[in-house]
């Protein structure tokens, strides 16, 4: 079929603009910044502020123990019970934190989604009337974040035996490029089906959860079978969205800047953020749903509420 990227994004601005600004009403802005707050809580990671490496040489470095660094730390945690339980401790803490942040998340994904496509901004009756569907989406993203998880520390435990191996001399020094290449090569791509999988997950597969009562499982059934043969236009969708984050990013850093980093100051912190930038998140959310109702009435969301548009 013949994709409209353009209409739906217009569509979805006039509906933000309808929702939230025709008439302004900051309790309603709240409730829904709030919902949206929920469905983005996995999403709230802090960026890591590189240091400064003054003086630093490569030469410099011991290597040697950089590689053994593995079994150093065995050891020590073994002759260090104490420590070791804490830190066992510790990392069993955020685990479980992000066990509840993702379970918050998955039934906040389907309050702002109920919020968005009829006009509301409820809270209770959302988070109610969408528990089966939430509990099967919080199941799913489990799972897929352990198998992800899994697959990146085989990754990297790869890679670090790669790199010690080329450090001992027990790799040809012309066959190195190929292994960095490949190792480059199979990062990128992992973090790029990662990222469609999470994209298709959010955008699609929770619509149609919605729409249909399904779970997660048979959400993905149906709309695997829809993309594979609109595939292209899929990948496209995907490279818009990223597109327009960035947009998005570069207007963040305008403000920032024009506010002298106070506006920066206040979108980092938590809810406070998300109710700032509730308008982009509303237009992001809402584009997605018109998109996906071009492919028929099967994936339309909006069919009873067009009165908005």
């Amino acid at each position: 079929m013949n994709t409209n990227y353009g209409q739906p994004l217009s569509n979805a601005f006039e509906r933000m603009k309808k929702a939230l600004f025709q008439p302004f009403d900051i309790l309603k802005w709240i409730n829904i910044g709030f919902t949206a707050f929920l469905a983005q809580l996995p999403g709230c990671n802090s960026g890591g502020g590189g240091g400064r490496n003054s003086g630093f040489k490569a030469d410099d470095f011991d290597w040697d123990k950089f590689y053994s660094f593995p079994a150093t730390a065995i050891e020590w945690l073994i002759s260090h019970p104490l420590w070791f339980g804490l830190i066992i401790f510790g990392a069993i803490m955020l685990v479980v934190i992000a066990i509840i942040l993702t379970w918050i998340n998955s039934r906040g994904t389907f309050m702002f989604l109920y919020n968005v496509v009829n006009n509301r901004d409820e809270v209770v009756k959302p988070w109610n009337d969408y528990r089966k569907q939430g509990n099967s989406l919080f199941w799913w993203q489990f799972i897929y974040g352990l198998i992800v998880m899994a697959i990146f520390l085989l990754f990297i435990f790869y890679c670090f035996q790669i790199f010690k191996n080329m450090h001992e001399g027990l790799i040809p020094e012309v066959t190195k490029f190929g292994f960095i290449s490949g190792m480059v090569v199979i990062l990128f791509g992992f973090l790029v089906i990662a990222a469609y999988i999470s994209l298709f997950l959010n955008d699609f597969v929770v619509p149609i959860m919605y729409k249909h009562q399904l779970s997660a499982t048979k959400a993905w059934v149906k709309f695997i079978s829809l993309a594979v043969n609109n595939l292209g236009s899929f990948i496209v969708y995907g490279l818009l969205i990223l597109a327009l984050k960035i947009a998005v990013g570069i207007a963040v850093i305008l403000l920032a800047v024009m506010t002298c980093c106070i506006g920066l100051l206040l979108i980092m912190i938590p809810f406070i953020g998300t109710v700032i930038l509730l308008p982009v998140s509303y237009t992001f959310r809402t584009f997605s749903i018109e998109y996906f109702a071009m492919f028929g009435d099967d994936f339309n969301l909006l069919a009873e509420n067009r009165e908005m548009a």
